[in-house]
């Protein structure tokens, strides 16, 4: 059953009075259409769930200018930081601030209690989350693909200029069918969900062309960038573990202790640090998408009843607070980078004592190899 009509309310049997209200009462009566019968069953959250959403966006609101702003400005002023796989990373902070501008909207709506402007409103709240959110992810798995490409072959594995640049624009094109089409309501479309402050795309209304929508992005947007992110990192896992054997067994012909100048301060040895790197950015992608991925899939498979409006807000904040952290895990961590906010932007606090100090895989030619994924976890 999709959403009900906006003629069925014309009575004002939607008006809150001494009984209990149940959502989507309080949308004006052109609107009220936007609401799916789903939620009409579900009484009106306390007032204090939107206090402490309102305060959760504004802080992520505010930390997400910070940090992707930060990583824009670092990146793109850096002439030593402006390199084709840098150019990643930047690419990944322009999403997350695509995800960040819709937040001032839903700060407006939190306050109000409904979509001021309808629809269209609606849709450009949706599609917004949409482009930042499919392309965040197809992102992530790129980035996971240059980190192998650079590490495994430092020398002819690299990703020049024109390949970035056709990966980056790959990453847009990706959104187009599981972001756009529903914009235009071409394949798919968006309503408000949860506590009606927020849109996404519909996984509730029984129908084919919606279990065909979201299982098709399920795969899409979500099983295609984790097969690539742990392909990736599985590989590169094994490839540094192989060159360290390689090290080691030299290191015993020529009677010597190691190798190997890529041990850190408390001794963890690069296959260690690599496959603890990956784990953080695995884990974090599971974190930010697997929520809303579950929530749908539900949805579709008829197990509606299971879907509460708080339970429906929990993808949408888990996916807010990762676009907040990426920028720590894949910039800040960057040796580099910490050497220039320690000399631009002091008063952070950090102090990077070698930035080329854990750039080294051995005494070879890969000591000239992109480290941010294998300094994630200083």
């Amino acid at each position: 059953m999709g959403p009900e009509t906006f003629a069925s309310y014309r009575n004002n049997s939607f008006a809150p009075s001494n009984e209990k209200s149940y959502l989507g009462w309080n949308y004006p009566l052109e609107y009220q259409h936007m609401v799916h019968q789903h939620w009409r069953s579900f009484p009106v959250p306390p007032i204090y769930y939107h206090i402490v959403l309102y305060i959760m966006f504004v802080l992520m609101l505010l930390a997400s200018l910070f940090g992707n702003g930060l990583v824009l400005w670092i990146f793109l002023t850096s002439k030593n930081l402006r390199t084709p796989s840098n150019l990643l990373i930047i690419n990944l902070a322009l999403f997350d601030l695509t995800m960040a501008a819709n937040m001032p909207h839903y700060l407006v709506n939190t306050v109000l209690g409904y979509f001021p402007g309808g629809d269209l409103a609606c849709d450009i709240y949706a599609v917004l989350g949409g482009i930042s959110g499919t392309g965040a992810a197809i992102c992530n798995a790129l980035i996971a693909y240059d980190r192998y490409k650079t590490i495994s072959n430092p020398i002819d594995g690299r990703l020049n200029y024109l390949q970035v640049f056709l990966l980056i624009a790959l990453s847009w094109i990706w959104n187009v069918p599981f972001s756009v089409l529903p914009f235009f309501h071409l394949y798919g479309r968006y309503i408000p969900e949860g506590f009606l402050t927020s849109c996404s795309f519909d996984y509730l209304t029984d129908n084919e062309e919606t279990r065909y929508f979201v299982r098709a992005m399920f795969v899409w947007a979500y099983c295609i960038p984790l097969i690539i992110i742990c392909t990736s990192y599985t590989k590169l896992f094994f490839h540094v573990r192989d060159h360290e054997k390689m090290l080691a067994e030299q290191a015993k012909k020529m009677n010597v202790k190691s190798l190997s100048a890529n041990l850190n301060k408390a001794g963890l040895s690069v296959e260690l640090r690599i496959a603890k790197a990956s784990m953080i950015i695995y884990l974090m992608y599971i974190f930010a998408w697997t929520p809303y991925a579950t929530v749908a899939l539900l949805g579709t498979f008829g197990y509606q009843q299971l879907i509460t409006p708080f339970a429906s807000m929990i993808p949408c904040c888990c996916a807010k607070v990762v676009s907040c952290i990426d920028p720590w895990i894949y910039a800040y961590s960057h040796p580099k980078f910490r050497a220039e906010l320690e000399q631009r932007v002091p008063w952070l606090g950090i102090h990077e004592k070698n930035a080329s100090s854990n750039a080294t895989l051995s005494e070879s030619n890969m000591n000239e190899v992109d480290v941010s994924t294998l300094s994630a976890v200083n």
